[in-house]
């Protein structure tokens, strides 16, 4: 796997290669209040060049927000690929005039086989204080205002390989038992506005998606702030303004410190093979 910020990542496995969100363009803070905004053909290039893809299988999106599904449809199209989520989704590729046959929406539940991988997709719910809820009912044509990104739904998913299992929750949230008949091996965890919910709730979202599911690595993904340039590295945590990063990466590790699970933190452009250290 290879990580870019946010919850944007690369698996591989042999010929096989799937995109989850892909947000490479990360518009400024001035130009996102300024408004409105598209996609940068020229950054994702660069990115994706920098990342080393080649070739792809699929683009899929946990969910609808800008910061997720901006440049999505720019990489599906690219390498006429399908792109994956729910209807807001599929609403985002059409005004980005990906045609229908490269659209798929997804239900909970739903598992799509790409080469040596089988996902599934398990609703969940956005993080607290979702600043642009709702669904997406007509095609998103950029530019556009930010919120015109709106959630649509949530996914977590479960990549499963013959080696193990690999889940992404995106977002720092849970719906109570949800993940209890699911197991993996390792998590990336996201823990955007984590910092700020209390005790109470940071404890559940740990033992809701983390003990649910019996995963023994954890890498905490989506704090970055994702208003700076991928290309101008490292990743810089959100500013204080828009989340509080450190208690909720404080809270993760020394979460896994006392349930014996090891975390760590990924690094941009790096690939790891994740399921290798596991210590299962």
């Amino acid at each position: 796997m290879a990580f870019f910020g946010t919850s944007s990542m690369l698996i591989r496995a042999g010929d096989t290669s799937v995109m989850i969100d892909g947000f490479f363009s990360r518009p400024s803070l001035e130009e996102v209040l300024a408004g409105p905004i598209a996609p940068d053909p020229a950054v994702i290039d660069a990115c994706l060049h920098r990342a080393g893809v080649t070739s792809l299988d699929a683009v899929i999106c946990v969910h609808s927000h800008y910061d997720h599904a901006f440049d999505s449809p720019v990489v599906a199209a690219k390498f006429q690929v399908p792109l994956i989520g729910s209807r807001s989704t599929a609403n985002i590729g059409r005004g980005y005039g990906l045609p229908e046959n490269l659209l798929r929406t997804v239900h909970d539940g739903e598992s799509m086989t790409f080469g040596d991988l089988e996902i599934t997709f398990v609703e969940s719910v956005h993080c607290p204080g979702d600043l642009v809820p709702g669904e997406i009912e007509q095609p998103v044509v950029p530019p556009a205002p930010y919120g015109a990104w709106r959630t649509g739904t949530c996914y977590t998913l479960l990549v499963r390989h013959v080696s193990g299992t690999i889940l992404v929750q995106a977002s720092a949230n849970f719906i109570p038992g949800k993940l209890a008949a699911h197991s993996a091996d390792a998590v990336y965890l996201g823990i955007g506005m984590l910092g700020k919910q209390d005790e109470q709730f940071r404890t559940a979202y740990w033992h809701e998606v983390v003990r649910a599911t019996g995963a023994r690595t954890v890498f905490p993904i989506h704090w970055d702030d994702f208003m700076t340039p991928l290309l101008d590295g490292p990743l810089q945590a959100q500013p204080l303004l828009m989340d509080d990063v450190v208690p909720a990466m404080d809270f993760v590790f020394e979460q896994g410190r006392r349930d014996g699970r090891t975390v760590l933190l990924p690094t941009l452009w790096e690939r790891v093979a994740p399921l290798e250290r596991t210590g299962s």
